[in-house]
């Protein structure tokens, strides 16, 4: 096992409706949740610091202007910053980072669609500006299909001189739904100046290993590994399992101890799998 790993946390959006259904609260976009119902985020991120998380994300993954302004009365900077307010209380005490979320805007950029990079690039940094003055340790931007988006928010992300770590989601081909590949990251984010590559979502542990071992040898960057825990089982009786159980996921994320620098799990991997991992890990 490769020394001095760090360990991330789970999945935010998944774990969140989890504990939402359980309290039987709307399920709603999880960000609403920062301003609605911040005792549900406050508990998870307590939960994946007890667990053995060092970074922790705040729950700002989806909100970006247009999407709040489209799903509810508030506005990005509103929501941003109380994530990371949230985080700072939940996290006090802990040691646990946290690490300031960003995600894929729902249009498309040009010439797939009519958003231009300008444009894309406001966005961005509304989020962002918000939820940097409220003191986040680094900025993660994952689960990006278009190398060019997540390139413009790399160069928004980069202004706020705090770490950058960037995540490409991949299909098992070890390419993304737009076709970019591990070695077009690479050219197009080293560049930027970004602090650490990978990958996040889509594919489970055992799947997306030979994909985030694509990059080794290829960048000097640390390398970023936050597979899913499946995607979700439908049993007869209408009941969901997620495809992986903790032990599973631990079991396959193991070989890529030996090569990341950063590991967690994405969709579906609540902090029973974090727990597995750090025990795992020695931490």
């Amino acid at each position: 096992m490769k020394q001095g790993i760090i360990l991330m946390d789970g999945a935010v959006g998944t774990s969140l409706w989890a504990k939402a259904e359980a309290k039987g609260i709307k399920k709603d976009p999880v960000w609403r949740y920062n301003i609605e119902h911040p005792e549900i985020v406050a508990e998870l991120a307590a939960e994946y610091a007890e667990a053995g998380a060092e970074i922790v994300l705040a729950n700002t993954f989806g909100a970006n202007g247009p999407a709040v302004k489209r799903s509810s009365p508030y506005t990005a900077p509103q929501v941003c910053s109380e994530a990371v307010k949230i985080a700072k209380e939940a996290l006090r005490g802990t040691g646990a980072k946290i690490a300031l979320s960003a995600g894929p805007l729902t249009a498309l950029m040009e010439p797939y669609g009519d958003m231009t990079e300008e444009e894309a690039g406001a966005i961005f940094y509304e989020m962002l500006e918000a939820g940097v003055k409220e003191g986040p340790d680094l900025i993660l931007l994952q689960t990006f299909m278009d190398l060019a988006m997540l390139r413009v928010a790399a160069v928004e992300a980069k202004k706020f001189g705090l770490p950058v770590f960037c995540c490409l989601t991949f299909e098992r081909r070890g390419k993304t739904m737009m076709g970019n590949s591990v070695e077009d990251m690479i050219e197009e984010l080293e560049p930027v100046g970004i602090d650490a590559i990978g990958m996040n979502c889509s594919l489970g542990p055992d799947l997306a290993i030979p994909v985030i071992r694509e990059f080794v040898g290829k960048t000097s960057l640390p390398l970023i590994f936050k597979p899913n825990a499946g995607k979700p089982i439908l049993a007869p009786d209408g009941s969901t399992a997620t495809a992986y159980s903790a032990k599973v996921f631990a079991d396959d994320v193991t070989p890529a101890l030996d090569f990341v620098d950063y590991v967690g799990g994405c969709c579906g991997a609540d902090a029973s799998y974090i727990r597995e991992l750090a025990a795992r890990m020695g931490k």
